[in-house]
């Protein structure tokens, strides 16, 4: 049955991850207010069920909240069981969580931290809930990147950064194979009613690299603060993508404020993007593809 408003979500069920504060939890909010059912994921135990509570009072839909951290696969395995044990239905997934180093660090299983959070966490994610997403359609993957993706480069002879790491190159590595990964991802599920989209937020006012802050978040930040989004209106577009009506055919397309636009040029190399996949698939011993 097609859905009459582009904001009636009413039934549908949307998990959020990276749920408990920013611009996921404003997304969840949102997207609770508009009448979903909401799940989203946090890291800290305590902080999701202060989310969880909060998203509740905003909207009429139920909310589900799940515990993990998603920079280890164990946890992204360990999650996706629960998530499909609980939710009988999943018409969305928005893939929000991310993070920001400015010195290397390396997760449990070896890799470094903000490519396994911000890159393989939801290519990993998205492909174990592929079976689930593909019973509930029409349905949609929804993945925050960044304009940074423009300034990205994904250098396969140090993915991990071991030989020369920076932060800001790390990040719109992995922000550049979040795009690469969606491209990929909507050419592999034409025919199937599931859509994969990838969108910029905005430039957003959060707490953002707040646990290992490089020079550009110690001394401009603090000036900038007042002239960036709030978390609320750099959701607005993950909403729209997560929701609106006339977007439920559109895949492979790349949003900010809300509209389509072009992605940088090498976001649209398919040599690179199936490169990018196997190589992925590798990492997180993902076998099968869709």
């Amino acid at each position: 049955m097609r859905r009459t408003s582009t904001t009636d979500m009413a039934g549908r069920s949307v998990l959020v991850t990276g749920g408990t504060g920013g611009i996921g939890k404003a997304t969840a909010v949102g997207l609770a207010k508009l009448g979903a059912n909401v799940a989203i994921t946090g890291r800290d135990p305590g902080r999701l069920e202060k989310a969880v509570r909060e998203i509740r009072a905003a909207g009429n839909g139920k909310v589900d909240g799940f515990a993990a951290d998603m920079a280890s696969q164990t946890e992204v395995r360990r999650l996706v069981g629960e998530v499909l044990h609980q939710l009988p239905r999943l018409e969305v997934l928005v893939n929000n969580v991310g993070g920001y180093w400015n010195t290397r660090q390396v997760t449990a299983d070896g890799l470094e931290r903000t490519f396994a959070l911000n890159y393989l966490a939801p290519f990993l994610l998205t492909n174990l809930l592929l079976g689930r997403l593909k019973e509930c359609t029409p349905s949609r993957i929804v993945t925050v990147s960044s304009h940074v993706q423009a300034t990205g480069r994904v250098d396969f002879d140090d993915l991990q950064g071991e030989r020369d790491y920076s932060g800001a190159r790390a990040y719109s590595q992995s922000k550049l194979a979040t795009v690469l990964f969606t491209h990929e991802l909507a050419q592999k599920l034409q025919g199937s009613r599931v859509t994969a989209n990838a969108l910029h937020p905005g430039v957003v006012s959060t707490a953002f690299g707040a646990e290992d802050p490089g020079a550009v978040q110690r001394l401009f930040l603090p000036v900038m603060r007042p002239f960036m989004k709030t978390p609320a209106r750099g959701a607005a577009t993950s909403i729209h993508v997560a929701s609106a009506q006339e977007l439920e055919q559109v895949t492979g397309c790349y949003f900010a404020n809300s509209k389509p636009k072009k992605s940088s040029q090498q976001s649209y190399d398919n040599t690179v993007a199936k490169r990018l996949w196997q190589v992925s698939a590798d990492l997180v011993g993902l076998e099968s593809v869709p």
